[in-house]
C-alpha cells in the first residue's frame, strides 16, 4: 500500500515546477503500479501548448477555468470543474487559463519524475527503473 499527501511531497523532486505550471507527482513509474497520477496546477492568464505523443493522458479539473483546443482537430472545449478530458489520441492541444487551474491526471505509461517537455511539449518516453 502506498500513501502520500501533497505536503509531503512538497519541495521534493516530486514537485515539479515550470513557468505558469507547477505539478506534484504523487505516483510515478517507480512506483511500480502502471500509471503516474499528478495534481498540477496552471496559473491564471497563461497559455500552455503541449503533445504526449507516448503517453495516454486523462485529466479531471477540479478547480478553475480555460480553453482547451485539440490542434489536430480544430476544436475548442470550455472546461470547468468536473471536467475531463481524455488525451487517447495524443492529441497536440493548448490550455488557456481563465483563472487558476488545479488538475488531477493520470499518465500510461507512467512517467519517471524526470522528464521535461521538449520543445513540441513532449515529454520523451523513459525506462521506468523499479
Amino acid at each position: 500500500m502506498i500513501v502520500r499527501t501533497t505536503d509531503e511531497i512538497t519541495g521534493t523532486d516530486r514537485d515539479v515546477a515550470a513557468e505558469g505550471w507547477r505539478s506534484k507527482r504523487i505516483i510515478l513509474g517507480g512506483d511500480g503500479v502502471g500509471f503516474s497520477f499528478h495534481e498540477t496546477t496552471i496559473q491564471a492568464g497563461t497559455t500552455h501548448e503541449f503533445h504526449y505523443a507516448n503517453h495516454v493522458e486523462a485529466v479531471w479539473l477540479v478547480e478553475g477555468e480555460g480553453t482547451l483546443y485539440d490542434l489536430d482537430n480544430d476544436v475548442r472545449y470550455e472546461l470547468g470543474p468536473g471536467s475531463m478530458y481524455l488525451l487517447n489520441g495524443h492529441e497536440r492541444h493548448r490550455l488557456v487559463t481563465r483563472t487558476k487551474m488545479r488538475m488531477l491526471c493520470v499518465f500510461n505509461p507512467p512517467v519517471t519524475g524526470k522528464e521535461v517537455h521538449d520543445e513540441n511539449g513532449v515529454y520523451p518516453l523513459v525506462a521506468v527503473s523499479q
